[in-house]
């Protein structure tokens, strides 16, 4: 097998290695094993939080760090521990979750669940084995804003928290949250008619001091959104805001540096909009098949659709030494 150019592979989750059904293929997993025995790094780069992804990283043996939750958490899978993370200030959340509210919005605030010490490493290192005991979370990965309980947080979101069994605290105040510091991630999810008042106020209001994403929810056919949208719809969407330093391509950046990595050196995958600047910044930017135009334009290379195990398809070339 000729020589990889690459020493670390970032790998996109939905849309990406997960196919329609939100599976693992069978040639991605064999793809995955073929880099790790061929000396390469292979991390997860996902939007989701680390629990909500925890059943792939089981389902691909994942043991080096992942980047989860758009870029604000680096975390070690087996030990369930933050390395870094991207923190929020507390101010900008109230804010945030201020404007969400006023709009009718149940905010969806993000928390580090391992609660380590903000933008701190601790005793964990990217560079050593992720193996050990699971760290103690601090109970819940969310605290949900609505000021009318559950009735008022979007039935999409409800089956989400539900079908992944995420823990969750639902309060009426943000004065209800006792670990603001720990926020990583605000948001809302709704029809793309009912989010986008909020986001286009909350741009203009915040401009310069968040990173935000604007996409299409993981949703099955059958649920019913607001507005009596049905899931598999392309009109329902999550609106996500970051701390403007959090993204993929900076904690990317962040684990590479750990482990002594080139830019250059890497290769990432992905289909959406929060994986356009690992797409433009890495060595080799891959859009899948699916991909939205803009990541089929910030990439330089395309591979197949999720749906054609496009991610194995991409491995292969790299590995090959074709791309």
């Amino acid at each position: 097998m000729p020589g990889a150019k690459y020493d670390m592979i970032a790998i996109d989750l939905d849309g990406t290695l997960l196919c329609p059904r939100g599976e693992v293929s069978a040639a991605n997993l064999g793809a995955i094993r073929d880099a790790r025995k061929a000396g390469i790094t292979v991390t997860v780069c996902t939007g989701r939080g680390l629990l909500e992804c925890r059943h792939v990283t089981t389902i691909i043996g994942q043991t080096d760090p992942v980047v989860v939750a758009g870029g604000s958490i680096l975390a070690c899978p087996v030990r369930q521990r933050t390395l870094h993370r991207f923190a929020m200030e507390p101010a900008l959340v109230r804010g945030l979750v201020g404007h969400m509210t006023a709009h009718g919005h149940a905010a969806l605030v993000l928390k580090d669940p391992t609660a380590t010490a903000p933008g701190a490493t601790g005793a964990d290192s990217a560079n050593e084995s992720c193996g050990g005991t699971a760290a103690h979370p601090a109970g819940h990965d969310y605290v949900v804003v609505s000021p009318t309980g559950w009735k008022g947080v979007d039935p999409v979101t409800r089956w989400w928290f539900d079908t992944l069994k995420v823990p969750v605290k639902l309060v009426a105040s943000l004065d209800e949250d006792q670990h603001l510091d720990h926020t990583v991630r605000v948001g809302v999810c709704g029809t793309r008619a009912a989010t986008e008042p909020v986001a286009r106020e909350v741009l203009a209001a915040f401009d310069g001091r968040v990173n935000s994403h604007h996409f299409g929810a993981v949703v099955p056919e059958g649920v019913i959104a607001g507005d009596g949208v049905t899931g598999g719809d392309q009109h329902i969407v999550i609106f996500e805001l970051f701390d403007k330093q959090a993204s993929k391509w900076n904690a990317i950046m962040w684990l590479a540096a750990q482990r002594g990595l080139r830019p250059e050196r890497i290769c990432a995958i992905g289909n959406d909009v929060n994986d356009l600047d690992m797409l433009a910044n890495a060595g080799l930017g891959v859009a899948m098949g699916n991909a939205i135009p803009e990541a089929r334009a910030a990439a330089r290379l395309h591979t197949h659709g999720n749906d054609a195990d496009g991610v194995a398809h991409a491995i292969q070339q790299v590995l090959d030494g074709k791309w």
